[in-house]
């Protein structure tokens, strides 16, 4: 009999690659259908793909590391603490924070940069992204603040895709996702 965390990790990491697979399955169906693009227009790019990802990097560690100074304010932390006893449920370790990083980092900048963003544009998309996030909330304004500082990064990701291509976005969403996580765990 496995442990209750087990099953909810295993929940997880099967979302996970839900995500990796099923976000850009969905993208594609959306651009195919509702628009005249070849479904390439998803992965554009305007630099190399090394290039993207050493631009997204340092930029998504600093919006982590930013990210996670803000979660941590007297102000603030009340409402970003129940987040973290959630992830503590699932008993992860390192290496599944990492691959849930990279997972989402894929799959969500696929879906929503990657298609969704072409037919909304920028900020419709970052707003809708963060709203589906549960960042805002209009019954609690200390996490619609934390919010709205998502949504302003997530807008930032949008005009990255924008000028150097989807990589540096994923580059720049799975490292949030995993210094976030990863600082959960301390």
């Amino acid at each position: 009999m496995r442990p209750a965390g087990q099953v909810d990790k295993r929940f997880l990491m099967g979302m996970a690659v839900l995500t990796l697979v099923g976000f850009p399955l969905i993208g594609m169906a959306i651009v195919k259908i509702f628009s005249h693009f070849p479904i390439q227009i998803m992965m554009r790019q305007r630099v190399s793909v090394v290039q993207q990802i050493a631009i997204g990097i340092p930029i998504g560690l600093a919006m982590g590391m930013i990210s996670h100074y803000i979660s941590e304010l007297r102000w603030i932390r009340p409402s970003t603490i129940k987040y973290a006893r959630r992830l503590q449920n699932f008993e992860l370790n390192r290496i599944d924070m990492i691959l849930i990083s990279i997972c989402a980092g894929f799959g969500e900048e696929l879906l929503f940069r990657g298609a969704i963003q072409i037919f909304w544009g920028i900020w419709p998309t970052a707003i809708v992204f963060v709203a589906i996030h549960g960042y805002l909330n209009p019954k609690d304004m200390r996490i619609s603040a934390y919010g709205l500082m998502m949504t302003v990064f997530i807008g930032i990701m949008g005009y990255m895709m924008e000028y150097w291509g989807i990589w540096s976005a994923i580059a720049a969403h799975a490292m949030i996702d995993m210094v976030l996580l990863l600082r959960m765990k301390d």
